[in-house]
Parts: C-alpha cells; sequence; structure tokens
C-alpha cells in the first residue's frame, strides 16, 4: 500500500490516462523526431562559417602563423619569444611525430603515444595566451597581398559536421608544410601501399601485419595464400625503409617464431631497391647493412617497380612479387598544396628560399623544410629532406624573428632595413640507421666525400639509441621509450591488434 501510495505521488494527471501501445510508441516516435531535428539545427548552427581572425593593430603583439607541426614548425615555436610575437599553428594533426623511431611502433618495439609530442607542451603559450592559437585545419591558399592564409577545418569525416572555411590575417607567416611521399606516378600504389610518415601510417601497418598473421592461421587457407598474407615487401632502400626492414626482422625472429609456430616458416621480407640500399653511407657501411639483413632472413632485391596490384607488384623486368603487406618508402617530393601555390619554385618544385630563408619577392613570408629548397639564383644546392635540417632551419628562423622583433619589426611589412646578420649555413652531423639484431651504422662524415668516423655492429646501435634517446623532445616521452625498450627486452613486443 505505501509503494502504491507513492506511485501515485509522482505519477501526473496525464499519465494516469489509459495510452494504448500503438499510441504510446507514435507519440514518442513525434518526440523523438523532434528533438533529432532540434538538435540538428544546433549542429548546423555550430558550424556556421567564421569569418576568422581579426588583423593585428599596431598596439597588439604581431602575429606569426606556422603552417605545418613537424620538426620544422615545432622547432621553430619551441624557440619562438612568446613575448614577441602572438603563434597560431595550422596543421591536419595536433602532435610533432619523433619519426626516426616511428618504425619501431609498427612492430610493438615501442607504443606509438611514445613519439608523438603534443603540440601545446611544445609551446605552451598556444593553450595560455589570449593571442595565441592551434587549428587543427589544412591550407587551401595564401593571399600574400592581403597577408591572409585561407583554411578549411579537419573534421575526421564526421557526418554531423562540415567544414568550413575561415581565414587568418598575419604579420609573419611561416610554411613549413612538409613533403609528400614520392609514387613516381606509379599505378596502384597511392590505393594499396602504405608509407611510413605519420603514427597513423604505424597503426594501419601493425593492424594489416597482425591481421595477416592471424588469418594466415585460419582452417583452410591454402600454403599458397599462407605465403602471400605473410610477404612483406618494403620498396625503397633508404634509412627508413632499412630500418623498418630490420625492424620487422626481429619480430619475426623473436615474437612470432615463439607466438606463431604453426605459420613461422611462411612469413618473410623483401626489400626493394632500385640501387645500393643506404646510397648517402659509407661504402663499408652499406656492405655491412647488406650482410646484416640478409642474415637476418631479408631478401634484397634490385629493381623498380613498374605496377602496383591489389596482391601483387610488378617489376620492370616482368617478375610478379605477391604480398600481403606493402610498404612503400622512396623518399619525399612537392606536395599538392606547395604545387599549388604561386611561390617562386627551386629545382624539384619546392618553394625557392634564399640564404635567410626567406621567400624572395613576397614579403613577411618564409619556408622551412622539407617543402622548400635554394632558388638557382642564391648558387646553393637543394638541402636533403632530413630531420636534422628541419630542426636546424626552424631554430635559425626562431633566432631571425626574435631579432626583427627585438628591433620593431614584427608587424606586416616592418622589416624594412633591419640588419638580418648571417645567413642560414646548414653542417651535416651525420647519420644513423639500426639494421635490427641489435647492430646499427654510424656514419659521421660531413659528406659523402669527405672523411670521418664511420662504425657498425652493437656499439653502434647503443649510441644510435642513446642519441635517439636524448634527442625524443620531452622527458615524459623520454621515460615512455626508455621504459617500452625495457618493457619489450623483458617481456616481448605486444602483438595485441587494438
Amino acid at each position: 500500500m505505501h509503494r502504491f501510495k507513492n506511485l501515485t505521488r509522482f505519477s501526473s494527471p496525464t499519465t494516469a490516462k489509459f495510452t494504448s501501445p500503438a499510441l504510446f510508441s507514435l507519440q514518442n516516435l513525434r518526440h523523438l523526431s523532434t528533438t533529432a531535428a532540434a538538435a540538428a539545427g544546433d549542429a548546423a548552427a555550430a558550424v556556421t562559417p567564421a569569418s576568422g581572425l581579426e588583423p593585428t593593430k599596431k598596439t597588439d603583439k604581431p602575429r606569426v602563423v606556422v603552417l605545418g607541426s613537424g620538426w620544422a614548425g615545432c622547432r621553430l615555436m619551441k624557440g619562438i619569444d612568446t613575448s614577441l610575437y602572438d603563434v597560431v599553428c595550422v596543421s591536419p594533426r595536433n602532435h610533432m611525430v619523433f619519426t626516426p623511431l616511428l618504425a619501431s611502433t609498427c612492430v610493438g618495439t615501442l607504443e606509438f603515444r611514445s613519439v608523438a609530442e603534443p603540440i601545446a607542451r611544445i609551446q605552451p603559450a598556444i593553450s595560455t595566451e589570449p593571442g595565441s592559437y592551434f587549428f587543427l585545419a589544412n591550407c587551401k591558399g595564401l593571399d600574400v597581398k592581403n597577408h591572409e592564409v585561407h583554411c578549411e577545418s579537419i573534421t575526421d569525416g564526421l557526418k554531423a559536421m562540415n567544414p568550413w572555411d575561415f581565414k587568418i590575417p598575419y604579420d609573419k607567416l611561416v610554411i613549413a608544410s612538409g613533403a609528400e611521399a614520392s609514387t613516381f606516378g606509379i599505378k596502384g600504389v597511392k590505393e594499396h601501399a602504405i608509407f611510413l610518415r605519420e603514427v597513423h601510417h604505424a597503426q594501419e601497418i601493425r593492424r594489416k601485419l597482425l591481421l595477416n598473421l592471424m588469418l594466415s592461421d585460419v582452417p583452410g587457407v591454402s600454403d599458397e595464400e599462407k605465403r602471400r598474407l605473410l610477404h612483406c615487401v618494403v620498396v625503397g632502400g633508404g634509412p627508413t625503409g632499412v630500418e623498418f626492414s630490420g625492424e620487422l626482422s626481429d619480430f619475426i625472429m623473436r615474437d612470432v617464431h615463439q607466438r606463431y609456430s604453426h605459420v613461422k616458416d611462411y612469413i618473410h621480407v623483401t626489400l626493394i631497391e632500385a640501387n645500393d640500399i643506404l646510397s648517402s653511407f659509407d661504402d663499408r657501411l652499406r656492405v655491412y647493412a647488406t650482410k646484416q639483413l640478409t642474415k637476418s632472413g631479408v631478401r634484397l632485391v634490385r629493381g623498380t617497380v613498374k605496377d602496383v596490384q591489389p596482391k601483387k607488384i610488378v617489376l620492370s623486368d616482368g617478375t610478379d612479387v605477391p604480398y600481403g603487406l606493402l610498404v612503400w618508402s622512396t623518399g619525399v617530393g612537392p606536395s599538392t598544396f606547395v604545387q599549388k601555390t604561386d611561390l617562386p619554385k627551386a629545382p624539384g618544385g619546392r618553394i625557392g628560399i634564399d640564404e635567410w630563408l626567406r621567400v624572395p619577392s613576397v614579403p613577411d613570408v618564409f619556408a622551412i623544410g622539407d617543402c622548400c629548397g635554394y632558388l638557382e639564383s642564391t648558387g646553393k644546392s637543394t638541402l636533403p629532406a632530413l630531420a636534422q635540417v628541419a630542426e636546424r632551419e626552424g631554430k635559425y628562423l626562431a633566432e631571425l624573428l626574435n631579432k626583427i622583433g627585438k628591433a620593431g619589426g614584427g608587424h606586416a611589412n616592418g622589416v624594412g632595413d633591419t640588419e638580418l646578420g648571417a645567413p642560414f649555413v646548414y653542417k651535416h652531423l651525420g647519420s644513423m640507421a639500426t639494421v635490427g639484431s641489435y647492430k646499427a651504422l654510424v656514419d659521421l662524415r660531413q659528406s659523402k666525400e669527405a672523411k670521418g668516423l664511420s662504425i657498425a655492429g652493437f656499439a653502434s646501435w647503443f649510441i644510435w639509441r642513446s642519441a635517439y634517446l636524448t634527442r625524443v623532445v620531452s622527458w615524459r616521452n623520454r621515460f615512455y621509450v626508455a621504459t617500452n625498450w625495457l618493457t619489450t627486452f623483458v617481456f616481448g613486443r605486444d602483438i595485441s591488434r587494438i
């Protein structure tokens, strides 16, 4: 009786009436439809195209807009003096990728977050200063006459939210948008191959590799299909391709043979290169790398790819190479954005710059990293697309902009006769690459023709790990990397397909 009284006390007069189940369902459906329509209207209102930021005034701090969050752009943002400038970063990702260790994440040696550093940690002003921002967007065009950048937001394919356009006025513009993987116009590469330049590429490689391992163990799969599924083909014999092949061979020998014993005899790795692998390294180191990879079970093939099909690639000599996983690592070229800009171009299609990293004939625009190269008029050759080049350019330009800001030239068209100082000079510090089995190469020569220290073996591997551990951007990620290395050494690699 007490429960009944409570029930009648909380019931409204309208709900006390008898309602048929059909009518009740119809009323609910109408209510839900009305609610959904209102929510859709709210979502549409939320994504109304915005005009963008307002131009800075003479009383405001000048605004530096950075396009990109790679090595060059992040090193610039780290070194810029935020008491002199507001910083606005526009990029399709909100983190920097420590690319030298990216190959290790593909097989579980490292976790993905260990090689990703949030931009807000690199430059805290983006999160704390009222005039500094990070925008998850792509740059669609430049209006250098009006000092504006036109952008389009990124929604990651969310159907409820359409991308919208906005503009950002700038006082100084730094283009650090990087480059794209070179496909050389070969048919099928973009559709069937996986590149190794971003964290999501490494995630895709890891999921595909583990999926093929599990599929090959399913009853009814023929031996021929098992060999195809478990054939990992790497195209490109540069440092990225060689390091990934070495990591993959370690994964096969130390983890696959133990945990996938039913199919261990079917999995193998092929590295395809048109010329010699690691062409920028010392000849003795290249011979060592070739022997070490072969000893680890990596098959080296000299040839060029003519066509890429869903289950096989065709070489120029007509040879068919079946594959289950295809990783493409053949260098980089100008991005679509760079190709579409009306800025001066250097040989190879990159944005042309002078000795101070300025884009000539365009005031207040600079370019750094893989997206740019010296103009022919400078008499300098284009620098290689390396992380150390990009990082050094970012550091130099941050110091240059700080100097301009302190001289009062931070606002648009305000440089005038400001003394810029010495031009940018790049000094190569050497190259390193791991080839698996606790072996690596260290080449400390300043150029291929110069003399210098070059060593290989376990000592080089220790130097390689120590150097990259100190180069990881933050102490947080250094701790992550060191912990991952220790965990992998003790317990083996994580083979969970998440």
